[in-house]
C-alpha cells in the first residue's frame, strides 16, 4: 500500500493526526522517529494578527525538521486562509492542511473547524481560494457531517475534490459526536469510493489490528492516528510492522520506554524553555503513566512539580524503579 500526497511518498502510509496542544514540535518529531510516514502540525489560526504571539511562533517554528512538513490552518474566511496558506508556505511548509474537522466549542462558536460543514457554499470558496493560493498540495479535513441528521461528509468530499484537493481525511463521527461512542467506518467507506484522491481514515484506531480492520472496511489509502498516539508514540510502527508483515511487533523495553520519555523532556524543555516545557510536560507525562501499572500514583506526584530538574529527576527515579520514598 503506497500513499502519495502530491510529489511526497508517505510510507508508511500512518500519520499522525493535528490536535491542538499536542501535536507540537517536539512530539511531531518524536512520533515521526518512532515511524510516522507524516506528522501534521497542530492548527494554526489563518488570523494575521495573531501569527507574531509567542504560540503562534512556537506553532510555525518548523526549522529542523524532517520534510515533508504539513501545516494545519484554521479560520473560515477564504482570502484570510489564502494568505495563511502563503505564509506557512513560505516559512518551510510542504504540504498545507485545511481543519474542517474540530469539534471544539471554542473553535465552532467563530464558524471554524467542523462549524464550516454547515456551508458547503462557502467551503467550496475556501478550498478553491487556498489551493489558487499555494504551489504545494492541499489536503483538507473533515467529520463524517456537522450532526447525525445531516452526514454531509460525501458531498463536502466531492466538493473538496473538484477543488483541487491533493487528499481527504476524514473522521468517523459528525461534530455533535464530539468524540464519543464508536467511530462509524461506512461513510467513510462511501467517500472513498466515490473520490479519486487519497482518503485517510481517522477515529479510534488504537492498535495494528484495528488500523487492519479499518483499512479494509473502508479501502482508504491511509490512517490517521490520534488520541491512541498520546502516551504511546510508537505506535506507529507498530501499526506499519503489521501491516507489513501481519506480525506483532515486540513491544518496547522499559528501557526503551525511559529513554523515549527522558527524551522527550528534554526536548520540550529546550523548545520552550523549562517553565512551559514542565507545564508542558505534565500531560505527555500522564499520558506515558498510563502504560504502567504503578502511572495513577506517578501521575498525581509529577503534575506537583514547579522545576523542570526536579520533574525530571523525579521521571528518571520511577523509570529506573526506585521506591517513592526514594524518588520523592
Amino acid at each position: 500500500m503506497t500513499l502519495h500526497i502530491g510529489p511526497h511518498l508517505i510510507d508508511p502510509p500512518v500519520i499522525l493526526a493535528p490536535m491542538a496542544g499536542v501535536t507540537d514540535k517536539p512530539f511531531r518529531q518524536l512520533c515521526k522517529r518512532l515511524g510516522a510516514g507524516l506528522a501534521v502540525s497542530e492548527m494554526t489560526t489563518s488570523d494575521a494578527r495573531l501569527w507574531d504571539t509567542k504560540k503562534s511562533r512556537w506553532r510555525m517554528d518548523h526549522v529542523g525538521e524532517p520534510a515533508p512538513i504539513s501545516v494545519q490552518i484554521a479560520g473560515y474566511d477564504p482570502q484570510q486562509l489564502a494568505d495563511a496558506a502563503r505564509f506557512n508556505v513560505d516559512h518551510g511548509a510542504d504540504i498545507i492542511d485545511i481543519n474542517m474537522g474540530c469539534p471544539a466549542k471554542k473553535v465552532c462558536k467563530v464558524d471554524s473547524g467542523s462549524a464550516l460543514m454547515r456551508d458547503e457554499a462557502l467551503v467550496g470558496r475556501i478550498l478553491d481560494a487556498v489551493v489558487r493560493a499555494v504551489s504545494v498540495p492541499v489536503t483538507l479535513k473533515i467529520r463524517t457531517g456537522w450532526c447525525r441528521a445531516v452526514k454531509n461528509g460525501p458531498l463536502i468530499a466531492r466538493i473538496a475534490q473538484s477543488a483541487g484537493i491533493a487528499a481527504l481525511a476524514v473522521h468517523g463521527r459528525t461534530r455533535e459526536d464530539m468524540y464519543e461512542g464508536e467511530a462509524e467506518y461506512a461513510t467513510i467507506a462511501q467517500i472513498k469510493a466515490d473520490l479519486r484522491i487519497p482518503v485517510l481514515a481517522n477515529g479510534d484506531v488504537d492498535s495494528p489490528q484495528k488500523a487492519r480492520e479499518v483499512l479494509r472496511a473502508t479501502g482508504c489509502d491511509g490512517l490517521l492516528i490520534g488520541r491512541a498516539a498520546q502516551g504511546r508514540p510508537w505506535i506507529f510502527r507498530e501499526i506499519a510492522h503489521f501491516l507489513a508483515t501481519g506480525e506483532a511487533l515486540k513491544a518496547p523495553s522499559d528501557g526503551e520506554i525511559a529513554t523515549i520519555m527522558l527524551g522527550h523532556l528534554r526536548e520540550l524543555y529546550a523548545f520552550y524553555g523549562d517553565h512551559h516545557g514542565l507545564r508542558m510536560a505534565r500531560k505527555h507525562l500522564g499520558w506515558y503513566a498510563r502504560t504502567r501499572a504503578d502511572g495513577e500514583d506517578f501521575r498525581r506526584e509529577v503534575v506537583r512539580f514547579d522545576d523542570a530538574d526536579a520533574q525530571y529527576d523525579y521521571t528518571a527515579r520511577w523509570l529506573a524503579g526506585e521506591s517513592w520514598a526514594q524518588a520523592a
